[in-house]
């Protein structure tokens, strides 16, 4: 088995509404590129054709319109989560090989790009077929260093999935799904180097590794339900709020449970919540509140009741603590991907709470936080 992954010279530099296809179709006919390559082009020449470029001293302002949520962030650095879906620095902003006073954007749609320019080259070519794969430097968490993968795929599986499949033993795989796009795009980022400004390569010789149907990079995009580290735990802090946006359907199963069971964290002494599971019982705490209050919680999908111990500590120690306990609920909220709303001036009646549960006299409530599957704005 011999892979070849060919760098393409000579392609001129990119400007708006240039045609990738002709600026890459001689340098592709010279290397002999037949049906079964793959080409791999560089996001810059994609975005610089596609006219994705803006001034360069509204950085900020770009940052900010790309990203859909802050995954991360320690002084200047920003890890963002972009419209598209990708987490990377600066929601892909960039000012490497673009020229001074400018930055590029990441494509519109990745995916939709390397279609067009595959079906494009094929026919220059007269080619059946010509995969294409757009990629990207992004950095890794727990890797130094930076490494190309793909943001667009056209032509092959972006992801091969080969659990059930045998190993070399004859062992069922039980966990391996193989990033294909990506392997393809870091395979060709070892020619194509930003300083010798080679934005292209061909990759020739590619095995196939399982039967698998042609994909996009968007299959690479795991799902929030699916992602353990979608957000740093100083972001968590930092971004937890008390919001009124659900999204739809039901709360995952055990989610409210483990965020409470988090939020106490060892302090059931001192702190509880009171879930009110009964529809009774919600009715009448949703009728005793504010009309404001009744606004925001009546979407939720569960209505909680932070409660603490009034004990030998003063009354501002016993808040305070309180206070801590709800804070950490929201942010364990947002860790198991839902939002809470906390009305923290609404007159609750103790016997609407004494009706629903049994609530020794020690126990103070202190609002209520209304929980529901995030909305886009929660996310």
């Amino acid at each position: 088995m011999n892979l070849e992954v060919i760098p393409l010279l000579g392609v001129p530099e990119v400007e708006p509404g240039d045609d990738l296809a002709e600026l890459l179709a001689p340098s592709l006919a010279a290397k002999a590129a037949g049906d079964g390559d793959v080409v791999v082009v560089t996001q810059k020449i994609v975005s610089k054709a596609e006219g994705k470029i803006v001034p360069a001293d509204e950085r900020d302002v770009w940052i900010a319109r790309e990203t859909a949520a802050v995954v991360a962030r320690r002084g200047e650095v920003v890890i963002t989560r972009t419209r598209h879906g990708f987490v990377c620095a600066n929601a892909g902003v960039d000012a490497s090989n673009v020229r001074e006073g400018f930055l590029t954007l990441l494509p519109e749609d990745a995916d939709a790009s390397a279609e067009r320019l595959s079906k494009e080259l094929a026919a220059r070519l007269d080619l059946g077929s010509l995969a294409v794969v757009v990629s990207d430097t992004f950095g890794r968490p727990w890797r130094e260093g930076v490494v190309d993968v793909a943001i667009g795929c056209a032509g092959l599986p972006a992801v091969v999935d080969l659990r059930g499949t045998p190993d070399a033993l004859g062992r069922p795989l039980e966990t391996t799904v193989v990033a294909l796009a990506d392997a393809v795009a870091a395979a060709a980022g070892l020619v194509m180097t930003k300083a010798d400004r080679i934005p292209a390569a061909l990759v020739r010789g590619f095995p196939a590794v399982a039967p698998a149907a042609p994909g996009r990079a968007a299959d690479l995009i795991r799902r929030p339900e699916d992602d353990l580290f979608r957000e740093s735990a100083l972001q968590a802090v930092t971004s937890a709020r008390a919001t009124g946006s659900f999204g739809d359907g039901p709360l995952p199963d055990g989610a409210l449970e483990e965020a409470i069971e988090a939020a106490i964290d060892g302090g059931e002494e001192r702190a509880a919540f009171v879930v009110l599971s009964s529809p009774e019982a919600r009715r009448r705490l949703l009728a005793s509140l504010t009309p404001a209050g009744r606004r925001m919680l009546e979407p939720a999908r569960a209505l909680v009741v932070p409660t603490v111990r009034a004990g030998a500590a003063s009354a501002d120690a016993t808040l305070l603590e309180g206070g801590a306990a709800i804070g950490r609920l929201l942010v364990a909220l947002r860790g198991r991907h839902l939002a809470g709303a906390w009305d923290a001036e609404a007159e609750i009646d103790r016997s609407v709470i004494r009706s629903a549960i049994e609530l020794p006299d020690a126990w103070r409530p202190l609002g209520v936080v209304g929980v529901g599957p995030a909305g886009e704005r929660a996310s």
